[in-house]
């Protein structure tokens, strides 16, 4: 197997912005892994969330334009995150 696909991607960066791994070997095992799982649903329900909220904003034809910016923003935000909990899952499954 190769060696990356053996590592499971964290739905975090370190301080320094580099992304983060664990050995997937015991994978659903151990606490980092079940705090993974939990941040990537937070994550994801955080997305539908900001989604529904940035809907809203641009379909009113009045949004302020402050309002459409931080909408904006935040659906980068979810959508980076989203990406991420992909490339995780799509490494894993490619493990598999």
């Amino acid at each position: 197997m190769d060696s990356l696909r053996s590592l499971r991607l964290l739905p975090w960066s370190s301080p320094e912005g580099k992304p983060c791994f664990l050995d997937a070997e015991g994978e659903g095992t151990g606490y980092v892994s079940r705090l993974a799982d939990e941040t990537e649903a937070l994550q994801l329900a955080e997305g539908l969330d900001v989604l529904g909220e940035a809907r809203r904003v641009l379909e009113d034809p009045v949004s302020p334009h402050v309002a459409v910016r931080y909408a904006a923003v935040r659906l980068a935000e979810c959508l980076a995150g989203a990406l991420r909990v992909a490339e995780s899952r799509g490494r894993r499954a490619a493990g598999r």
